[in-house]
């Protein structure tokens, strides 16, 4: 294999179009047969519109350097509309060189708000607003232009957005596979368009362009009080078309008052919520192609809405991502039909049905039977999660949804002739289309369905932004849920790009003062609360969370005013500056040692305040010196130390006791480093006792559970977090695995064990909060971690720590650099074996637990003799090693 250059990117995506960034970064992986393989020096290659490269745009020569992510694009000025090719070449660290990589592009976007010479086109009828006569919910509008192309394409590309969600159509043809467009953003101050490559799809003569129209999150019923148009009552849709001819000719097509609307089609209705209503009698067959016609259409309207808010794509799109099929027919005891689609999974079902004209099949979503097993929808609150198709009759007809999602498992099937045919339905499971990065196993098959559950709790709920949950008429993006998850979303997906753009809506939303609205993008009514303690610290935590995991420092450049103000705000609300005690908390939300009827966990508000305003602060210490500015580096390193002094002497009393007898207070004092010495010592022993005395459960809520394992396994009670994990009993993350769960509940007892719910008005059985357990599986019971100085695993730390009811474990990450793996085995004659994988241009520190170094052997040989081993030696009853890239297995005698 020698030396090999692959899988280059650019701002985290292959070959990505429409980019308005004006520098971009380029990284890329290496490949290479040697262990210990470093890069010791680059070169990079950029043309314009050349992949032959004969003319540079950029050349960088050699640069003696190991950085292969995130190197910044330093060219002559990127142009609007014009792709960019690139290539690379490395020197490893003995001097050998690779051949040059091959090619891969971006192209960038419009990049100017003045190069929008569209017109917003909107339907002419009056908007609706729900009250009165007038109707809440619409039917899909139609928009279509013919145009006439006069000689053979070169090159074509149609940038678009809508006010509302659209899906675009070129003669007779969908456009692309992106679903939910143009995405959810703060759309009054920050609004994405699409770029898509239609070069294909243009004919010489008549064309026609269209697009369908629905409300979606701009317009449409948002949250639980029926609220409706919250960012504008009027649908619009924006769009040019720039095409290249072969005789070096361009033309430019956009939305204008000569388009054309109509209602009339198929789409009666599609609600986020609620669902859709298609009647197939009123399908416009062909309403995009050049033949069609349009007479009966009207004239559409110009809108005066501003374009210079409007932003490349950020984020990954969203798109059906796999199909799941159904495992059985249920007949309930009321009598409904039910599809069991085996799965709590986010999207919908795509059906084939063979009915007269007329003929209505409603479908209706569920994510559990209640205890009699019938169809449950109660803990949907008002959302009707409802299909209803009319048929038009004749040969077989297939149907899926457009501008609405579904989460469930269960699907009550009415009108349907007959028993419904299993093949007859498909789960189209649906998210933002980010690439699988994580993966975990283990030997017990319970705790794989935990990691099952984990992974698709995350599916089910990044659909563009991170929700709190996909089903109930809720489905926004809780801070507190972000930040608590981000960790464990990280390993299993690649979401740099989804937090990124995420985050800046946090900016855009933040107030004035640096307070932090409850969700993102702000979807709450002008008078609610916000900027409760561990919810607006999403504003620093999750951040730091993608620098950490992906060496990213441009999201803090971006984002360190964000993060300064909201610690400023935090430092003026306390009685003093040092104490956070003031505001609307929701505390340690559903912890179990909650007062009867309260949703609030037992810890005190300015308890739970304070040790995030410390911890927040610190992280923001350390983003300042990363940026190099030294002087607020210090500042908030001296306010960090006054917060946890002023900590101490409010919440520990001088013999070392916390005033918070809860686990949640005690795993923050630990997670965050606000006790030390004795009584940290202290601290944790007291800790463990909490959770030996209950029978090895927790108590924690949405604040104390993602840390509680980790404070448990870093303070020397690893066994106790192992008990807990394991544990079956309520509460107990297995608890809801025993009860067929599938995803991440919301509640420890979202199923009582008698059969019956917690609630009906907040029992969401797809909420990724818990799933934060995680991290922990990933970074300690697996032992893959990244260096917290070389951060973004370009150097790593393997610690794995064999247990009590483990077999065996293993995990693999596709990092920036490559793919990671840490796994051990305890074998049958008492050795234990351990499997480490670094990719070239990284590095590990990797603890053997319970070694002698004399003992350890890799591949057969005594350790400190194989290749790729920097240095070894033995430490406190275990033995450390420092390793370069390559596949290792180590074997020694292990006594747990």
């Amino acid at each position: 294999m020698g030396l090999q250059v692959v899988r280059l990117k650019c701002e985290y995506k292959n070959n990505p179009l429409g980019l308005d960034v004006r520098k971009p970064r380029l990284g890329w992986n290496i490949e290479a047969s040697r262990r210990n393989t470093n890069q010791s020096a680059y070169r990079i290659h950029v043309s314009k519109e050349d992949p032959d490269f004969n003319t540079l745009v950029w050349d960088t020569g050699t640069i003696d350097s190991d950085q292969s992510v995130h190197i910044v694009y330093e060219g002559t000025q990127l142009e609007p509309r014009t792709r960019y090719y690139y290539r690379v070449r490395v020197w490893d660290d003995q001097g050998t060189g690779s051949e040059w990589s091959s090619s891969a592009y971006w192209e960038t976007g419009l990049m100017e708000t003045s190069a929008w010479k569209a017109e917003w086109i909107s339907p002419s009828r009056k908007p609706s607003d729900g009250t009165g006569d007038k109707p809440a919910e619409e039917p899909a509008d139609y928009v279509r232009k013919p145009f006439t192309s006069p000689g053979k394409v070169r090159s074509a590309r149609i940038y678009a957005t809508a006010l509302g969600l659209y899906t675009l159509y070129l003669n007779g043809r969908r456009v692309s596979d992106d679903l939910f467009t143009p995405g959810w953003t703060s759309y009054n101050k920050r609004l994405q368009y699409q770029t898509y490559d239609v070069t294909g799809l243009i004919g010489q003569g008549e064309n026609v362009v269209g697009a369908v129209l629905a409300d979606g999150w701009y317009k449409g019923n948002l949250a639980w009080k029926g609220v409706r148009n919250l960012y504008g009552d009027r649908r619009a849709f924006l769009m040019q078309l720039h095409v290249k001819f072969e005789d070096g000719s361009e033309q430019v097509w956009s939305t204008d008052r000569s388009w054309h609307v109509s209602s009339s089609g198929p789409i009666r209705m599609a609600e986020l919520y609620h669902g859709e209503q298609y009647d197939a009698t009123l399908e416009l067959t062909g309403w995009s192609s050049p033949d069609y016609n349009a007479s009966s259409w009207t004239l559409a309207e110009v809108l005066d809405h501003p374009k210079g808010h409007l932003v490349a794509q950020e984020n990954d799109p969203t798109r059906v991502v796999e199909d799941i099929q159904p495992i059985a027919v249920i007949h309930t005891p009321k009598g409904e039909t039910v599809i069991d689609m085996g799965q709590n999974m986010v999207g919908w079902v795509r059906f084939t049905v063979n009915a007269s004209a007329g003929h209505r099949i409603v479908l209706e979503h569920a994510e559990v039977l209640d205890k009699e097993g019938n169809f449950y929808t109660a803990n949907l609150r008002s959302a009707k999660q409802r299909i209803e198709y009319i048929c038009k009759g004749g040969d077989a007809e297939t149907y899926e949804p457009h501008f609405t999602f579904q989460g469930f498992r269960y699907v009550k099937v009415e009108g349907w002739d007959g028993e419904p045919d299993l093949s007859s339905f498909t789960g189209r499971v649906i998210h933002t289309d980010m690439d699988h990065t994580g993966f975990f196993e283990c030997s017990d098959p319970l705790i794989n369905q935990l990691q099952h559950n984990i992974l698709w709790g995350q599916k089910g709920n990044f659909l563009d932004i991170p929700t709190d949950c996909p089903q109930r008429d809720e489905r926004l993006g809780w801070t507190g849920d972000a930040q608590v998850f981000i960790r464990t979303a990280a390993f299993n997906m690649n979401v740099a790009p989804f937090f990124t753009k995420w985050l800046r809506d946090l900016k855009a939303d933040q107030f004035e003062d640096g307070a932090v609205p409850h969700v993102i993008p702000d979807a709450l009514p002008a008078d609610h609360t916000h900027s409760s303690a561990a919810w607006g610290d999403a504003a620093v935590i999750c951040p730091w969370t993608v620098y950490l995991c992906y060496g990213d420092t441009r999201i803090l450049e971006e984002q360190y005013d964000s993060m300064k103000a909201w610690v400023e705000y935090m430092r003026r609300q306390g009685d003093n500056e040092f104490l956070r005690n003031t505001g609307f908390h929701y505390g340690d939300w559903l912890g179990l040692d909650a007062k009867e009827g309260s949703y609030r966990g037992a810890t005190p508000n300015d308890y739970i305040a304070t040790a995030f305003y410390a911890y927040s602060t610190s992280l923001l210490a350390k983003t300042a010196e990363i940026l190099g500015n030294a002087q607020d580096a210090e500042q908030y390193r001296l306010l960090h130390r006054r917060i946890v002094e002023a900590f101490n002497k409010e919440f520990v009393t001088p013999a070392g006791r916390l005033a918070a007898p809860t686990q949640t207070a005690h795993v923050l004092a630990l997670m965050f480093d606000l006790v030390d010495g004795a009584v940290r010592r202290r601290v944790a022993g007291t800790l463990a006792k909490m959770v030996e005395q209950n029978k090895d459960r927790l108590t924690t809520g949405f604040v104390g559970t993602p840390y509680l394992c980790h404070v448990l396994s870093q303070n020397g009670y690893h066994e106790t977090a192992v008990k807990l994990v394991l544990q079956k009993e309520y509460p107990s993350w297995l608890y809801s695995v025993l009860k067929g769960a599938t995803t991440m509940w919301e509640h420890w007892d979202g199923i009582k064990p008698d059969g019956s719910f917690w609630s009906t008005a907040m029992n969401s059985y797809n909420h990724y909060a818990y799933g934060s357990i995680g991290d922990w599986m990933y970074q300690v019971l697996a032992g893959l971690d990244t260096d917290r100085e070389t951060v973004g695993y370009k150097h790593l730390q393997i610690r794995p720590q064999p247990s009590d009811g483990f077999e065996w474990v293993r995990a693999k990450l596709v990092t920036m650099y490559g793919t990671v793996e840490s796994g051990w085995r305890k074998q049958p004659d008492g050795r234990l074996t351990v499997e480490i994988t670094l990719p070239p241009n990284t590095t590990a520190s990797v603890e053997l637990p319970k070694a002698l170094l004399a003992e350890v052997q890799e591949n057969g040989r005594r350790a400190e003799t194989a290749e790729g081993i920097i240095s070894c030696r033995q430490a406190e009853g275990n033995v450390r090693l420092r390793l370069g890239s390559g596949t290792y297995t180590f074997s020694y005698p292990f006594v747990v």
